[in-house]
C-alpha cells in the first residue's frame, strides 16, 4: 500500500516502494492519472520519480486531511488502462558511440573488461523505462543497465558535460540535455534536442515512456546536426 507524508501545508509525497523497479514505476505511473484523474484542479502539480511521486494542492479549496483521503480513494479506484499512453511510447534515440564523443569510453572498458563494441552492444540492445525527469528540464533518468556495463559515477565530476551527451551511471543510463556539470561516464552523444520547448513537459521523454537507443556513424550523426 503506498504511504502518503505530508511536505509542507500543500504539499504531499507518495510512496509506492523503496527501491527502483519497474513494477514500482508502472505503479508510479498509474497513479498519475488516478490523481489526475479524481482530484482534477484541485492539485496543483505531480512530480513523479523512481517510487514516489510529489503532490501539490490547493489550499484554498481543500486541506491535508481532505487531500489525503481523495488520494487514497483515488488510488484504490480502478483508472484507464495507460498501457495505451506513455508505458506502450517507445522512442528511438540515435547515438554515436565514435571517440571524439565518448569521452570515458575508455575508462568503461578497462573497469569492465569489456571492449568498445561490447559496451555499445550492451548498451543499445536494451530498452529503458523513463523513471524521472531530474535535475534540468529534460534529464531523463533511464533504467535499468545490463549488469555488465553498470559502473560508478566518476569520482571528480566534470565541469562541463557537452550537450546531447550519453552516460552510465550505477545501473542508469542518461542524456544530457544541455552543457552542464555533471559526473556521468560518458560513451557517447545523440545529435537530438531531448527539450522540447513546445511540450508541456518540456522533456522528448516523458515518465513511462521506454526508449531505445541506436547506434549511428559519424556522417549520419553530422547529418542529424550533430556537432562535435
Amino acid at each position: 500500500m503506498a504511504r502518503i507524508e505530508p511536505v509542507n501545508e500543500q504539499t504531499l509525497i507518495i510512496y509506492f516502494g523503496d527501491k527502483i523497479d519497474d513494477a514500482i514505476a508502472a505503479d508510479v505511473n498509474t497513479a498519475i492519472y488516478q490523481v489526475r484523474d479524481a482530484l482534477g484542479d484541485l492539485v496543483t502539480d505531480m512530480i513523479p520519480s523512481y517510487n514516489s511521486m510529489l503532490v501539490g494542492f490547493d489550499l484554498n479549496r481543500t486541506d491535508r486531511f481532505d487531500i489525503i483521503k481523495r488520494i487514497r480513494t483515488a488510488l484504490n479506484a480502478t483508472t484507464r488502462n495507460v498501457d495505451d499512453d506513455e508505458n506502450n511510447v517507445i522512442i528511438e534515440i540515435p547515438v554515436y558511440y565514435g571517440e571524439e564523443v565518448a569521452l570515458d569510453m575508455r575508462d568503461v572498458c578497462d573497469k569492465t573488461g569489456l571492449d568498445i563494441e561490447s559496451v555499445i552492444q550492451h548498451h543499445s540492445q536494451r530498452e529503458y523505462r523513463v523513471y524521472a525527469i531530474g535535475f534540468s528540464p529534460g534529464f531523463a533518468y533511464l533504467g535499468s543497465l545490463d549488469d555488465a556495463i553498470m559502473i560508478p559515477r566518476k569520482s571528480t565530476p566534470r565541469l562541463k558535460v557537452p550537450t546531447g551527451s550519453v552516460g552510465l551511471a550505477d545501473n542508469q543510463t542518461a542524456i544530457y540535455p544541455s552543457s552542464t556539470p555533471g559526473g556521468w561516464q560518458i560513451i557517447g552523444r545523440t545529435p537530438l534536442n531531448m527539450v522540447d520547448w513546445e511540450s508541456d513537459s518540456l522533456a522528448r521523454v516523458n515518465v513511462g515512456n521506454r526508449v531505445k537507443f541506436l547506434p549511428i556513424d559519424k556522417q549520419e550523426f553530422l547529418n542529424q546536426g550533430g556537432i562535435l
